[in-house]
């Protein structure tokens, strides 16, 4: 896919296009990155780059569930309110046991349900507001065209965090990052990323680390 959705032609098609697209460069921004880059920190925020791909992932989770209960409500949590509460937030750490590629393979995976499901959902069906203290108390529902705009708007927010994080990690920046996974070819204003020697030493370690693990499990 290029730097831009391509013409659309219909609302359908054009709000899977956008979202798509953000799916896209929110996953290019981990282009490359090891695991342990994937979970630093490069500023003050405690947000990293793969915290932000498993937030948006059970972010979109919960709405596509919604989406595909309407118009009546989408099941509850059945666990206790102290356990939710003491989970909040916890979606935006990547921890020490996961993987990068864990993290990616399950956004992979929801993101081609998501845009399967968005295929023939009717656009106009009410999706009833969750029950949290920041969504307006005076509007009952509102349409699954509503949801694709906010998913869309919410994913690109994220992408920009994660922009901003890579770029704090090792310099590299969106479009050189999706030059080298889209394949473009190098020109004076694009120079496809690639990764450093250094980095190539730490991706060689990580993935020895792995390899001894797995062994270890079997």
């Amino acid at each position: 896919m290029p730097g831009t959705p391509g013409p659309v032609a219909d609302e359908r098609a054009g709000l899977i296009a956008f979202l798509s697209q953000q799916h896209l460069v929110l996953r290019i921004a981990a282009h490359g990155l090891t695991d342990a880059q994937a979970r630093s920190s490069a500023s003050v925020s405690t947000l990293t780059v793969g915290g932000l791909i498993k937030h948006v992932t059970a972010v979109e989770e919960g709405w596509m569930a919604s989406v595909l209960a309407a118009p009546g409500p989408r099941p509850e949590d059945p666990r206790p309110m102290e356990e939710r509460a003491a989970d909040y937030g916890s979606d935006l750490v990547m921890t020490e046991d996961e993987t990068l590629a864990g993290i990616l393979a399950a956004y992979d995976e929801r993101c081609r349900r998501t845009e399967e499901a968005l295929a023939t959902v009717d656009l106009d069906t009410p999706v009833p507001v969750p029950p949290a203290p920041w969504f307006p108390k005076d509007i009952e529902a509102w349409s699954v065209r509503w949801v694709l705009l906010h998913l869309i708007e919410e994913i690109a927010r994220h992408a920009g965090h994660a922009d901003i994080i890579r770029e704090s990690v090792d310099g590299a920046t969106a479009y050189p990052l999706m030059a080298a996974v889209e394949g473009w070819p190098e020109t004076p204003w694009v120079t496809p990323w690639r990764r450093s020697e250094e980095a190539q030493q730490d991706q060689a370690q990580q993935d020895h680390a792995q390899r001894d693990q797995a062994q270890r499990v079997v």
